[in-house]
């Protein structure tokens, strides 16, 4: 480093003696480029945010206005294996807990988005043929074909009187006989039909999966009209169902039952009811013992289920559940199906922690599924609330994950071609890994999505990151909780770096029909923001705490983003306004450079000490190239020793008594205190910071010293306040800074390494050596014999 030259030294000034003199004369610093730039990124949230009341209080809880609309519904419904089809009926009541009247009301007819020519079909763009596979255009194709969406058949009150309906692509509007006043509920009924389609070909969040064997497993969702949630923010929630955003719902009782051919193993959401009418004795004993289980343990055995694999039944068999409070239900269904499960503790609830599979998934699924369900259960109990319902369910089929409450379709198999993954796997148990570990993390993220959005329930048509973005961070959290070295996909920040330096950004906030990114933009990167916000900037005490609070104030309820940011405050008692604009409005990313450090030493204003210092600077300084040489040449003063005079023999750096006098003088006039501080034997470094990504960030830094000791110190983000785009901060210290480095522990998602370093340091990478591939011969290709068949 350099020391600066005497007159830009640090000049300690009293306002009584000559002290406050300058050295130079000081003048104004050019405006810095950006400067006021840094009110702009700490701005408050109020103007975005929708005005607090008694509905939705200021600190971000429910207010004593608070209201939620309810659902109950009796469904019947049966599986037809032969046509691949579903018939079904429903009997809604509808509570009105709202204080508004309503004319009307709004279902969601999500079946219709697989018809070919739903408003999702016809706003899909075409696909980049450069890298189309086999897969996606035999989606396609059956995509165009596939007779899909909802068939009504009935729609009527209670007593049978038709209601007048319209149908709006995939949401239907029953205007109601008569107006639905505040606290009263009416009852109506549905029946409908709708074919299934192939899960295998059409990826969506339901389907069927036909095996060699000509069996089925059977993943059905979305499958009965469901009521459109009415909302104090927004009214009906009726945006169309495009494909990419989920379901926003209200809660309510479910009374299911399924209708399946006898030899059917089925799961649901909910607890079954009719377990005597269904379940053998021995598994009805099994099922009874499971939920005190330790380990899981087998209801329906590999063996029972191979059996039932080899004769279809002519009989059928209703399989009945119950759901309380639950804003949805689903179902599985299958011949095929193996069932293990155990008992988990969360509080003092007993849940009980299912998996349905068929042999094609084992021994991964038998080894891993139910744990990671009962692991899951534990770890986000601890950063939210006991987990309340009784059971919670993972089943193996064409879905590649999706959640429902109480159950979830989870795809990844050993011994496949193409995994969860992607990549082709041996048959071998020692190339489990991408399987291995797609399948726990698939388990924890469908499970985990009970807590959000099933409980915690918010809108997933408006506000994707609200589930996924939460539901991620957790699922991070509990990955890193089943093993150490957990290979976890999203979470860490730097896994983040390439979707920020993208220009495939929307902000987070971005409805979720609009995303460029979906995976990165609503799973990602509020997965990593809330890393980073509990370790680099809260702290896991203060983050946890309010974290757990806005679980427990939203369980059972509708919450908003603006809920969620005001709660985090509220609860940490830290203003974090700067963090969500930047994170959850904005596109910038975090580059932080280290642009210089700079040593200031003190001016004692003691001649005897400040001019050999000044002389050993000015001797240090470097001999230019025309210096050195004209050194040797003959100067005409040497030859005419005559034109010598007084400036030729002045030493400037000679302490004259003026000098000695003055200084005498000058601490005579200085109180003690000022004179203690004229001779702090500290030193003064200030560290240049240059913001190149545009997001503000705090500034964990390790400042290394001479004797090779080093410490660690995060500068809050505030530190930008002023200007977001440059910044210093002084360290006084006791000995030579000769090191500065940025986020050594990679948690602030930094874009450039190479910057973050005073003095910088060399990166290294690796790189392979190949040797050039020959180009195809046409002759020796034509010559060439023709493959035998084989």
């Amino acid at each position: 480093m350099r020391i600066i030259a005497l007159a830009t030294w640090i000049c300690w000034m009293s306002a009584t003696t000559a002290l406050a003199q300058p050295l130079a004369e000081k003048r104004p610093d050019p405006p810095t480029p950006g400067a006021g730039t840094g009110a702009i990124a700490f701005e408050q949230l109020d103007p975005l945010l929708p005005t607090p009341s008694e509905v939705r209080l200021a600190s971000g809880a429910p207010g004593p206005q608070y209201w939620q609309q309810r659902a109950d519904y009796a469904i019947e419904v049966r599986l037809d294996e032969e046509k691949q089809r579903i018939e079904g009926k429903e009997r809604i009541t509808y509570w009105n807990r709202s204080p508004h009247t309503l004319s009307y009301v709004w279902l969601q007819l999500d079946q219709n988005r697989f018809r070919a020519d739903s408003r999702g079909s016809l706003a899909e763009t075409a696909p980049d043929f450069v890298e189309l596979s086999f897969d996606d255009l035999a989606s396609k194709l059956e995509m165009n074909s596939f007779p899909g969406g909802f068939e009504i058949s009935k729609v009527a009150a209670s007593d049978g009187a038709p209601l007048k309906t319209t149908i709006v692509e995939t949401m239907m509007r029953i205007d109601l006989p008569r107006p639905l006043a505040p606290g009263a509920s009416f009852v109506f009924e549905i029946r409908f039909g709708f074919n299934i389609l192939d899960g295998t070909k059409i990826r969506m969040r339901t389907g069927y999966e036909k095996f060699a064997d000509g069996n089925y497993v059977y993943e059905i969702a979305q499958f009965y009209p469901r009521m459109a949630a009415y909302l104090d923010y927004q009214g009906w929630q009726h945006k169309q169902y495009l494909g990419a955003g989920e379901f926003t719902l209200d809660l309510g009782n479910f009374d299911l039952a399924i209708d399946v051919p006898a030899d059917h193993v089925v799961a649901a959401t909910g607890t079954l009811q009719n377990a005597a009418e269904v379940l053998s004795a021995a598994e009805r004993e099994r099922f009874a013992k499971a939920r005190d289980a330790k380990k899981p343990t087998y209801i329906v055995t590999p063996a029972e289920a191979a059996a039932r694999e080899k004769s279809k039944s002519g009989g059928r068999k209703v399989w009945k559940f119950h759901a309380d409070n639950v804003r949805d239900v689903a179902f599985a269904s299958s011949r095929k199906f193996i069932w293990d499960a155990m008992g988990v503790e969360s509080g003092p609830n007993r849940v009980l922690a299912m998996s349905f599979f068929p042999n094609e998934a084992d021994p991964l699924w038998s080894q891993y599924s139910t744990e990671a369900v009962a692991h899951t259960i534990e770890s986000y109990s601890r950063y939210t609330f006991d987990f309340p319902y009784p059971v919670a369910i993972s089943v193996n089929g064409p879905v590649g994950g999706m959640e429902y409450p109480m159950i979830c379709f989870n795809q990844p198999r050993p011994y496949e071609d193409k995994t969860y993954w992607g990549e082709p796997l041996e048959k071998d148990r020692s190339t489990w890994r991408r399987s291995k570990y797609g399948l726990i993390s698939v388990v924890i993220h469908e499970v985990g999505h009970n807590y959000f959005p099933m409980i915690v329930n918010s809108d997933e048509r408006q506000w994707t990151w609200m589930d996924e973005g939460l539901n991620t961070f957790l699922q991070y959290l509990a990955e890193q909780s089943w093993e150490k070295d957990y290979p976890s996909r999203r979470g860490e920040p730097q896994n983040i770096v390439p979707y920020m330096l993208s220009a495939d950004q929307t902000p987070i906030m971005t409805n979720s029909e609009s995303l460029l990114q979906f995976g990165n933009n609503a799973y990602g990167k509020p997965a990593t923001a809330l890393n980073i916000l509990r370790e680099s900037i809260l702290g896991r005490e203060l983050f946890d705490f309010a974290f757990r609070e806005y679980a427990r104030r939203w369980k059972f309820k509708h919450p908003t983003p603006s809920d969620f940011f005001r709660t985090m405050e509220d609860a940490s008692g830290v203003d974090l306004d700067w963090f969500w604009r930047g994170w959850f409005y904005g596109t910038g990313h975090v580059d932080v450079a280290v642009s210089g450090v700079r040593e200031l030493v003190l001016d004692s204003r003691d001649p005897a000490v400040e001019k050999p210092k000044q002389k050993a600077f000015e001797d240090a300084e470097p001999t230019t190239l025309s210096e050195s040489r004209n050194a040797e040449a003959q100067k005409r003063i040497e030859e005419r020793p005559e034109l010598a005079d007084f400036y030729n023999r002045y030493d400037e750096y000679r302490v004259t008594p003026t000098d000695t006098a003055d200084y005498q003088k000058l601490i005579e006039s200085l109180e003690a205190a000022e004179r203690e501080v004229l001779a702090s034997k500290k030193r003064f470094f200030v560290v240049d910071f240059e913001n190149r990504g545009g997001l503000v960030t705090p500034l964990p830094l390790v400042v290394t010293y001479a004797d090779g000791t080093h410490r660690e110190v995060t500068l809050p983000a505030e530190i930008w306040r002023q200007n977001a785009q440059k910044v210093s901060k002084l360290f006084i210290e006791d000995q030579e800074v000769v090191g500065v480095e940025f986020d050594p522990r990679l948690e602030t998602a930094d874009a450039d390494l190479a910057n973050n370093a005073w003095p910088a340091k060399a990166r290294k990478t690796r790189f392979q050596l190949f040797k050039p591939k020959a180009s195809p011969n046409p002759i020796k290709q034509e010559a060439a014999p023709a493959p035998t068949p084989q």
